[in-house]
C-alpha cells in the first residue's frame, strides 16, 4: 500500500478515488510515566515516555487507517494527514485520515 501526504503520486496516475479512510485511537497516559515525566519537566529536555507513547499511537492509527483503505480494494492513501484533540484530562485521540484511491 502507497500512502502520501500529497494529492498525487509521482509517476503513477489514479484511475478512481474510492472515499475518505480513517484510523484512530485513544490513548491515556499511564501513571508511572507521569512521575518520570514530572522530574523531566523541572530539569528540561525532550519528555522521551510522552514521545514514544505519541509515535506507538501515530503508527496504531496510520495501520488502521491503512486496513480502511484496503478493505476497499485501494492501491493507495493519497492526502494523508494526522490530527490529535484531547478527550480527557489524561488521554487523547490520534486520527490518521486520507482518501483512498485505486491505481492504473
Amino acid at each position: 500500500m502507497i500512502v502520501v501526504n500529497t494529492p498525487n503520486i509521482p509517476g503513477q496516475e489514479i484511475a478512481e478515488t474510492l472515499g475518505l479512510v480513517r484510523g484512530s485511537t485513544t490513548r491515556a497516559r499511564f501513571v508511572g510515566r507521569d512521575i518520570i515525566a514530572s522530574f523531566r519537566m523541572i530539569i528540561g529536555g525532550e519528555i522521551d515516555e510522552y514521545t514514544r507513547l505519541l509515535a506507538e499511537s501515530r503508527e496504531q492509527a496510520l495501520q488502521r487507517m491503512i486496513q480502511d483503505a484496503a478493505s476497499l480494494g485501494a492501491d493507495a492513501v493519497v492526502n494523508v494527514r494526522f490530527t490529535t484533540s484531547s478527550i480527557a484530562r489524561n488521554a487523547a485521540e490520534i486520527l490518521a485520515y486520507g482518501t483512498a484511491v485505486s491505481l492504473r
